[in-house]
């Protein structure tokens, strides 16, 4: 038996997120039909995260357990002629026995994406989040500031959310101005149930100056979702990375 360790990207769009459910088109679905087709064998996949529907991913990463005599660099190749155009097997590797994509990981990267133009552009919708808004990007910046460092969120995620430990620590949160919008990206040991479109739409209502940037600081300490921002949708985030060594400050 060994372990595979397996770099995805893929379009959420279509898919109803990346845990299988009877039923609904997954992620997890896809690539387990496809991995038992090829080994021969069932399959069960592990991922980093479970993504919601509509949610991206360019750098998911799974693993699974195989006895298949198939060289691990070569599984993705092949997947990439098995697998639906909407999900792209990257690359595949062999891994230590007490690798686990989940648990192993130190952080992830998520970036949310946003379009300004007064009409949204047909061909990045399904990517970015229209919103044609003036904002203050210097207000976010510095609302983001407060949010860096080891906080209770949760005040910045779902009221469905089940864990009972809502302290994560983000370790960047950055504010990119782009052609036609902007993008916020944050990095975190973790993050919970819709806790970057939260803070997407937290971050933005500052921008809108409905909220004081140093308001952020009360809305954390209040730890009351009714504080905070707006869920924004699913289709302007991409989970972008997720790192296996200790966050360093790249």
């Amino acid at each position: 038996m060994k372990k595979i360790k397996l770099h995805i990207s893929y379009d959420g769009t279509d898919f109803s997120g990346f845990q299988r459910q009877p039923g609904q088109r997954t992620i997890q679905a896809e690539l387990e039909n496809a991995l038992t087709a090829l080994m021969r064998e069932k399959i069960e996949i592990h991922g980093s995260g479970r993504t919601d529907a509509g949610v991206h991913a360019q750098g998911q990463i799974c693993h699974f357990v195989t006895s298949s005599p198939i060289p691990a660099e070569k599984i993705a190749y092949i997947l990439r002629n098995m697998l639906p155009r909407d999900i792209v097997a990257v690359s595949s590797e062999e891994v230590p026995s007490d690798f686990h994509a989940r648990k192993s990981a130190h952080w992830k990267t998520y970036r949310y994406q946003i379009d300004t133009r007064c009409a949204p552009d047909v061909f990045s919708r399904r990517y970015r989040t229209h919103l044609p808004y003036a904002v203050d990007f210097q207000a976010m910046r510095e609302a983001a500031g407060y949010l860096v460092g080891t906080h209770d969120f949760t005040s910045l995620c779902s009221a469905k959310t089940q864990v009972e430990d809502r302290v994560r620590t983000i370790y960047r949160c950055e504010v990119i101005e782009e052609e036609h919008g902007y993008a916020i990206e944050v990095t975190g040991s973790g993050f919970l149930y819709n806790m970057v479109r939260i803070l997407a739409g937290t971050l933005v209502e500052v921008g809108r100056k409905h909220i004081d940037p140093k308001a952020i600081s009360v809305i954390l300490a209040a730890r009351d979702r009714t504080k905070a921002g707006p869920t924004f949708p699913p289709e302007g985030l991409v989970l972008m990375e997720v790192g296996y060594t200790p966050w360093n400050n790249m």
